[in-house]
């Protein structure tokens, strides 16, 4: 794998998933990430040891941290206190890029703002991740990718089912997060590569706001077009087009079919689900014929598909041309042929010679899946990072231990 990030520092100090996330796309791809936590619990994310009411506490191993801490190092510092604003001052002068989400207000309060960095370091690329967007009545307010994302940039509302009354909650956790942070991550690359030509440093913003809305950029623009919200259309609804429709198979899967031009692969559709004697069938001779009896071919391939197991399909389905896959839940997605092929599931040592299976970076460089490291221990890096990276002696980080400066 090409390291496209090697020789890149990054100073994060932030915590959850949202900003840490992107940080850990850089480490993946090769950057040399120091994550600042706070002195006296370290990054909240380490907290959260349940989640949809599933313990995450047994095996030492914490998947959420895991996703969006790999490879970096820790260190834990107490911003409140001068020694050790000036710690990351000394830290972000070698970065170069500094990394964060905390408010607006707090950024003044520790001493972390633009200014504040630019002052030891003109050259460091700024990058800020907030809910809402660094303006506007809202930018000194949190919120979490369930708000932002989810409820504030319309993809609750656009996934919302006709049917049911409430608004369904994301489909995981960190799901706004993950999205936004490889926004991020984009923004950096390209904000690095700005640098490298003109040697401007940039200010980088990205909001879940912000990304919530370019998720849902496509039906934004066609709600404006058509004066009316982009939403869900009703279950079974008849669009004119059978192939574009999900059928449950005899043990209780479901396989999608979404050929948008249902007519030209009508005819294959016939062969491999053995209904041959429907090709010449008037009912749907042409692509008139096709829309107009789309309820009924819909009702003749759910009992066909009713017939045979998923299994069963995909072997049928193997040589079809037209565009279908089985709906996988996220253990089916581990053991996806395809996915195995590619090295989208990467396995990590937890450090403790037990290995652990982690979502892969999407982005691939020459051919390669990027590898990943598990995520530090809280402050586990404190000492080398002080020693290697600051040059200081064991007088001096003792001392900063003694007042608590440190963790």
């Amino acid at each position: 794998m090409t390291e496209v990030m090697r020789g890149i520092r990054v100073l994060e100090v932030a915590e959850h998933t949202f900003v840490p996330a992107a940080s850990a796309i850089l480490s993946d791809w090769g950057a040399d990430v120091i994550k600042i936590e706070p002195v006296e619990r370290g990054d909240a994310m380490r907290g959260i040891m349940s989640t949809g009411g599933l313990d995450l506490g047994g095996g030492g191993w914490h998947p959420l941290l895991e996703h969006s801490n790999r490879g970096k190092r820790s260190i834990g510092i107490d911003l409140g206190r001068p020694d050790g604003v000036e710690l990351v001052h000394r830290l972000a002068a070698s970065c170069d890029v500094f990394l964060t989400n905390k408010l607006p207000a707090v950024r003044t309060k520790l001493k972390i703002d633009v200014d504040d960095i630019r002052a030891v370091n003109p050259g460091i690329v700024y990058v800020r991740g907030s809910a809402y967007g660094s303006r506007g009545p809202d930018a000194d307010r949190g919120g979490y990718d369930v708000l932002g994302y989810w409820c504030r940039g319309g993809v609750a509302y656009g996934a919302k089912p006709v049917e049911v009354d409430s608004f369904t909650a994301q489909p995981a956790p960190a799901y706004g997060d993950s999205i936004g942070a490889m926004t991020i991550a984009g923004g950096i690359a390209a904000g690095l590569l700005h640098r490298e030509r003109t040697g401007e440093a940039t200010v980088i913003d990205v909001s879940l706001l912000a990304t919530g809305m370019w998720s849902m950029g496509a039906a934004i623009a066609l709600s404006h077009q058509l004066n009316h919200p982009w939403g869900q259309m009703p279950a079974g609804i008849d669009i004119g087009n059978p192939l574009m429709f999900g059928y449950q198979t005899s043990d209780g899967k479901t396989l999608f079919l979404a050929c948008l031009q249902g007519f030209h692969y009508w005819s294959e559709v016939c062969r491999v689900t053995g209904l041959d004697e429907l090709i010449g069938d008037e009912r749907f001779a042409d692509a008139d014929s096709f829309r107009a009896n789309s309820l009924a071919s819909r009702e003749i391939l759910k009992k066909v598909f009713a017939g045979a197991t998923l299994a069963e399909w995909k072997d049928r389905l193997a040589d079809f041309k037209g565009q279908w896959s089985a709906v996988q839940d996220p253990l089916e997605v581990m053991t996806d042929p395809q996915v195995i092929a590619n090295g989208y599931i990467v396995d990590v040592d937890s450090g403790s010679g037990a290995t652990h299976p982690l979502v892969a970076t999407p982005v691939q460089f020459d051919g390669a899946p990027s590898p990943s490291t598990r995520a530090p221990a809280f402050n586990e890096h404190s000492d080398a990072i002080l020693i290697d990276d600051l040059g200081m002696d064991w007088d001096d980080i003792i001392e900063l231990k003694v007042k608590g400066v440190i963790a």
